[in-house]
């Protein structure tokens, strides 16, 4: 296993100072941006300033036709595994002038991609004039019985979780941050890093079988399977699969019928589903490749845990 986490790699575990952090997001992304395409980056840090300013006026007009009354917008927490298709849900509805939206780099309402405040989080939705407000805490998904049960709001809120296949996940997460689950996986099986959120509402099980595996064996591809592992497994052992205010969304099954797809967020968040929404998707995305060479146990863990997401998101 390599070494302790470098520069790069605590901008995205641990406190760093402001100018660290930045000088290592800038590193990152332009590593990720010569393997995959800077496009890629102007469209999930949504830096494209025609679609910036197109959706604001979009909003403005629609605002202007449609008075909602602050405080009755539906909070929707889109939640999930990083990179696993939480940026193509927030891009497919945020194109929707009825939806307000938050993403993870928003200052008003995260703090290195943490949820500021339940207080910050309800005066946001409660000023809103929407009829939704979307936000995306990936890095608190394992706070969502408490966000939608305990934030307090006027309206009871929804979450949407997102999972991708397990391959693809591994392939985008390994190019994106290299053997950074490599190492959080090893810290919190020794015992460590117990406070960090990868580490956040895990079982004593759970946290037993990651002290079964040998993180100096372990293949970065095969860390990164098991985060899939563990973090997806948070849908079954928070019981968000027996809620009816959250839904489970494939990936690969909305690329391959967006406009179903499409529609069924718009149903399920309550706001008027358009084929536009959906007119950006790429189906080609989610061409797959072959199987990674992962270690036998983990392949297991992540073939029954998707058998188990398949059938519930079927459902």
């Amino acid at each position: 296993m390599s070494g302790p986490l470098g520069r790069e790699e605590r901008s995205i575990v641990e406190d760093q100072s402001p100018l660290h952090r930045a000088v290592s997001e800038v590193k990152r992304h332009w590593r990720w941006g010569r393997e995959q395409g800077f496009n890629r980056i102007v469209e999930e840090a949504e830096l494209h300033p025609i679609a910036r300013v197109q959706a604001g006026i979009s909003r403005w007009q629609w605002r202007r036709r449609h008075p909602v009354k602050p405080g009755s917008a539906l909070p929707v927490f889109v939640v999930g595994l990083q990179r696993s298709g939480t940026n193509m849900v927030i891009q497919c509805l945020q194109r929707s002038p009825e939806v307000e939206v938050h993403n993870e780099n928003d200052r008003r309402c995260f703090v290195r991609y943490r949820l500021r405040s339940d207080d910050v989080i309800k005066e946001v939705i409660g000023q809103s004039r929407h009829r939704c407000v979307l936000l995306k805490p990936l890095c608190d998904s394992h706070r969502v019985p408490d966000l939608l049960d305990h934030l307090g709001g006027p309206v009871p809120g929804k979450a949407i979780w997102i999972y991708r296949d397990v391959d693809a996940r591994v392939r985008s997460a390994v190019s994106k941050f290299g053997d950074v689950n490599l190492r959080v996986l090893a810290e919190i099986a020794s015992g460590g890093g117990r406070d960090r959120w990868q580490a956040q509402g895990l079982s004593e099980e759970m946290l037993h079988l990651l002290g079964e595996f040998d993180y100096d064996r372990l293949s970065p591809e095969s860390a990164a399977a098991l985060f899939w592992y563990v973090r997806n497994s948070l849908y079954f052992s928070l019981g968000l699969d027996k809620r009816d205010d959250v839904l489970l969304s494939s990936y690969e099954r909305f690329l391959a019928a967006p406009e179903r797809g499409v529609q069924r967020l718009c149903d399920f968040v309550g706001i008027q589903g358009h084929r536009t929404l959906g007119s950006s998707l790429d189906p080609a995305r989610s061409r797959p490749l072959p199987p990674l060479d992962l270690d036998p146990r983990v392949r297991r863990l992540c073939d029954q845990l998707d058998e188990r997401l398949a059938a519930s998101s079927g459902r």
